[in-house]
């Protein structure tokens, strides 16, 4: 299973499926795109935050199109409502300072990659006195995902996230590799990288051995990024639970403010307005499953039908690292 949707594109971008169709290899898909495994809960959450008066909800981009229970982000702004995206989260701090009047909301998303910045965000709203900035988290971690999926879903080996582990470290997959007893190779997104960590993962299995490799250790190493790790100790902490799209609710697999920058987590200051329940995935759309490894796009009878980029029914199809974009890309 490669883990990143970044690596599913980089397979199906380069033809590296096609390349290895002669070999007994199967990919399996796995959750590792943070659009795409959003419940609609928190996306109905965030519309609620963008129609309170006097608001301005942010987030990053390819969140504006995911299907809510009603509607989305770029729905509700089309309506009048002051919702943008931008490309760093700390942006939001100059419209917060051009906006005193106003609420400033940011929807943070994200696995472990974006998580600094978010935590940066609010060590800057802190330092800088601003009281009229506020942040919806909604960063998810990537051991306690790939934990579930690995429970349910017959996988014998992982191709881990690049990028994740230049913050986290390898170290974060150990636990992992004891428990489930499958090769684990950290690849990066290029093509060689990627055939090269294929490659490691195939020779484990030859050589019956079970291990934790580095392919990208050019970028990654065991420990990761110490300060970014320092970051978001400083403002976040560990929920107790969270809720995935397609996996359900998974225990300790997701990021929330902590008490120290409780005057900024938006989800406790705006409480009253955030709904607390959703409707489900239309009943024929196979994202959740895509994201278990246990579908395929192609499996989904509404992929490439009522299901497109430009209308998107499930939130695998939204996401430029999404295995439903993947596939109607580079295989349609």
């Amino acid at each position: 299973m490669e883990v990143c949707g970044g690596h599913t594109h980089t397979l199906m971008r380069y033809g590296l499926l096609s390349l290895l169709k002669e070999t007994n290899l199967e990919f399996v898909h796995g959750p590792g795109c943070p659009v795409c495994v959003m419940p609609k809960l928190r996306i109905d959450q965030a519309i609620a935050l963008a129609n309170m008066p006097q608001t301005i909800l942010i987030t990053l981009a390819d969140m504006m199109r995911v299907p809510g229970s009603q509607a989305s982000l770029q729905q509700v702004r089309a309506q009048g409502q002051d919702v943008r995206f931008v490309y760093s989260p700390l942006q939001v701090l100059e419209i917060a300072k051009q906006n005193p009047q106003k609420n400033v909301v940011y929807v943070a998303i994200g696995f472990e990659t974006t998580t600094p910045m978010s935590a940066s965000l609010l060590l800057q709203a802190r330092k800088q006195g601003l009281k009229n900035l506020f942040v919806h988290n909604n960063h998810v971690l990537v051991p306690p995902s790939v934990a579930a999926v690995l429970e349910n879903t017959s996988i014998d080996a992982l191709i881990a996230p690049s990028h994740v582990s230049v913050i986290t470290g390898a170290k974060i997959y150990q636990p992992l590799l004891e428990r489930f007893n499958i090769p684990i190779v950290v690849a990066g997104f290029e093509p060689v990288d990627m055939l090269e960590g294929i490659l490691w993962i195939v020779r484990q299995v030859l050589n019956k051995q079970v291990k934790l490799e580095i392919q990208y250790s050019r970028v990654v190493d065991m420990q990761g990024n110490l300060k970014a790790q320092r970051l978001i100790q400083e403002t976040m902490q560990v929920r107790s639970s969270f809720e995935w799209r397609g996996l359900g609710q998974i225990a300790f697999s997701a990021m929330q403010i902590n008490s120290s920058y409780a005057s900024l987590d938006a989800e406790l200051v705006f409480k009253e307005v955030l709904p607390t329940t959703s409707n489900q995935d239309h009943k024929y759309c196979l994202c959740g499953q895509i994201l278990k490894g246990q579908a395929k796009p192609i499996d989904c009878k509404l992929f490439n039908k009522t299901c497109t980029p430009d209308h998107p029914v499930g939130a695998c199809m939204v996401s430029s690292e999404g295995a439903c974009a993947a596939y109607f890309r580079y295989l349609s």
